[in-house]
Parts: structure tokens; sequence; C-alpha cells
């Protein structure tokens, strides 16, 4: 339970830094709808994120990965398409660069922070 509500939390420091960088194309209205745009991508990714990974195997693995981030833009997409007028992407093209800075700064957060405090 912890460590959702860790990755909760990180998840809405990021989204809200990538709106930050690409205020025009990747619009969110606050901190609430931050919240709530975390919590439904984190809902995504356990219920749609795998039923793609798998029916898009072929192409992951041909694409050595890469096309994860595809994914990742997809549920970005979904979850925006569920948010409304608070969550706004301005094309696909914004959600997959919003997708690959989601992970990257997913994976330093979480490698220099988060981790660095579950070990002491």
């Amino acid at each position: 339970m912890r460590g959702w509500i860790v990755s909760l939390i990180v998840n809405t420091i990021v989204l809200m830094v990538v709106s930050g960088f690409f205020s025009e194309s990747f619009y969110l209205s606050g901190i609430g709808a931050a919240i709530i745009a975390s919590i439904l991508l984190a809902i995504m990714n356990v219920i749609v994120k795998p039923i793609l990974v798998i029916l898009t195997l072929p192409v992951t693995i041909l694409s050595l990965g890469l096309f994860l981030f595809v994914i990742n833009a997809i549920t970005l997409m979904l979850t925006q398409a569920l948010m409304g007028d608070s969550f706004m992407i301005s094309g696909f093209g914004m959600a997959l660069v919003a997708a690959i800075i989601i992970s990257v700064l997913n994976l330093l957060i979480n490698n220099l922070i988060v981790k660095p405090f579950k070990d002491r």
C-alpha cells in the first residue's frame, strides 16, 4: 500500500513537471487533476497495458522494446479521454514525447530518491 502511494505521488509530480514544460500541448488544470490523472494512469497500467503488450508482442520484440513507449502514449491518450477538459494532450506525437519523458523521469526519481530512502 505504501509503495503504491509513493508511486502515485511520483507520477503526480512527473505529470506536473511535464505539464510545466509543455504548457500548451500538455495541459493539466491543477494539482487535483494531476492526482486524478495519476490514479487513472495507474489503473490503465494495471488493466489496459498488459492487454496491449500481449497483443503487440511481435512488434515490441522486433522494435527491441521501443514500441512500449507507443503503448505508454496510448494509455496517456486514454487517460486524457477519460479526464475531459482538465487534462488535454494536443496529439499523439505529444503523447509519445510525454510518455518518453515520464518514463525517464520516473526511472530517475525512483532510482535516485525513492530507492535510497527505502534502503534505509
